[in-house]
C-alpha cells in the first residue's frame, strides 16, 4: 500500500491523468446546463412553447416571468463590484495561465482549463442579465403586455442556452485534446 503524506498525494496532483479531474469537468458542465441564470431550463422550455403555439396567457409564460423577477436582482452588479471582480478574476486566471503553458505546471493548466470557461460564462450571464433586466421592468410597469415581455425574455434565453451550450462543447473538446496531448507528452507523469 502507498504511503500518502498530504491530501494533494492522496488526489494526486497529475491532473489529466486522474479520473476526479474528468468527473469534475463533466460535472461542473451537467449542473451548469440545468438552469439559465437560476431560471429552470423547463420553466423556459414550457413558456417558449406555450408562446410559439399561441397561448399567451398561458401559466407557463407568467412562471417565467415570476422567476425572472426573483433572480434578475441577484445579477445586476454595480460598476464597483464589477471592476473588482474583473480584475481579481484575471489576476488568478493570468496567473494560472502563466504557471501552467509558460513554467508547465500541469495542476495550474488543468485548473485554468476548468475555470477560463466559467469566467466567460459567468460574464455572458451578466450580459443576459443586463439584457433582461429592462424586459421585466417594463412588463411591471406596463409599458409592454406580459406575452410580450414572456416572448422576449424566453428569445433571450433560448439563445443564451445555445450559446452556453456551445461553450461547453469547444471547452470540453479543448481540455480532451489538450489533455490526450499532455499525456502522450508526459506517459508516466513525469
Amino acid at each position: 500500500m502507498p504511503h500518502v503524506n498530504s491530501l494533494i498525494g492522496l488526489l494526486d496532483s497529475r491532473s489529466f491523468m486522474t479520473i476526479w479531474y474528468w468527473f469534475a469537468l463533466v460535472g461542473m458542465w451537467s449542473a451548469t446546463g440545468r438552469n439559465i441564470i437560476g431560471v429552470p431550463t423547463e420553466a423556459v422550455s414550457r413558456a417558449r412553447s406555450a408562446l410559439v403555439a399561441g397561448h399567451p396567457d398561458h401559466p407557463a409564460a407568467m412562471t417565467l416571468l415570476d422567476w425572472l423577477s426573483l433572480v434578475l436582482p441577484r445579477w445586476n452588479l454595480g460598476t464597483t463590484e464589477g471592476a473588482v471582480f474583473l480584475g481579481v478574476t484575471s489576476f488568478a486566471l493570468t496567473s494560472l495561465m502563466m504557471l501552467g503553458f509558460v513554467f508547465w505546471l500541469e495542476l495550474a493548466q488543468a485548473v485554468f482549463l476548468l475555470m477560463f470557461p466559467f469566467w466567460l460564462l459567468f460574464w455572458m450571464r451578466v450580459r443576459l442579465a443586463r439584457r433582461l433586466t429592462p424586459v421585466i421592468e417594463a412588463a411591471q410597469t406596463g409599458s409592454t403586455t406580459l406575452d410580450q415581455a414572456a416572448q422576449d425574455a424566453a428569445r433571450m434565453m433560448t439563445w443564451h442556452r445555445r450559446w452556453v451550450t456551445v461553450l461547453s462543447m469547444v471547452s470540453v473538446l479543448l481540455t480532451v485534446l489538450w489533455g490526450s496531448a499532455w499525456a502522450l507528452m508526459h506517459p508516466n507523469g513525469l
